[in-house]
């Protein structure tokens, strides 16, 4: 299948290249479960506490309403499969701005660099100015972090601005990157 050479080109707002992004759903507790409380990713979540089943059950009851309320808005990554291998969020969504604020994950290292997150960042963007309205998205990225640093980067979005010391960790303290895609 050819890929759309624009944003403007793609006819299905959630489906692009390899992946199809979906709403949360309840049978995904326990992947949810899974990814939240993997440590080695922490950091890059900015979480310090585990999630205990009964939190993320109330996640994915409150993720049924809409991003207007919640401000927020989590979509599973899956692969042509339909095997979830990651998920993107919408957070900090400020419908005034017209932005919001971008995380993304591929969880298993083995999916890693086929694609997934890259084609998931170019259907969230057509997501946001096509069905939401938005003007930008935005990511904060730990500076030592050069994947995402070249995936955002591939996907159009520019680098703003440098937060020093910004993210406490054990042994001392790291800078956070802005990045910035304007979309319309």
């Amino acid at each position: 299948m050819e890929k759309p050479r624009s944003i403007k080109e793609m006819k299905n707002h959630l489906k692009y290249g390899k992946i199809t992004l979906r709403a949360l759903e309840p049978e995904d507790i326990d992947l949810l479960y899974q990814w939240e409380n993997n440590m080695e990713i922490w950091e890059v979540s900015n979480t310090k506490v585990p999630f205990s089943k009964y939190i993320l059950a109330e996640f994915l009851k409150e993720s049924a309403k809409d991003i207007y309320t919640l401000k927020q808005l989590r979509l599973i990554i899956q692969n042509e499969k339909k095997e979830p291998v990651g998920a993107v969020d919408l957070f900090d969504f400020d419908p005034f701005h017209l932005r919001a604020g971008v995380g993304i994950l591929i969880h298993n290292k083995n999916e890693r660099e086929k694609g997934f997150a890259s084609d998931a960042l170019t259907v969230l963007s057509n997501y946001a100015v096509n069905v939401l309205g938005l003007k930008q998205l935005y990511a904060n990225i730990s500076a030592e972090n050069q994947a995402s640093v070249q995936l955002f980067e591939k996907a159009g979005f520019e680098k703003g601005g440098i937060k020093k010391e910004w993210i406490k960790i054990r042994d001392g303290w790291k800078d956070e990157l802005f990045y910035q895609k304007i979309l319309s």
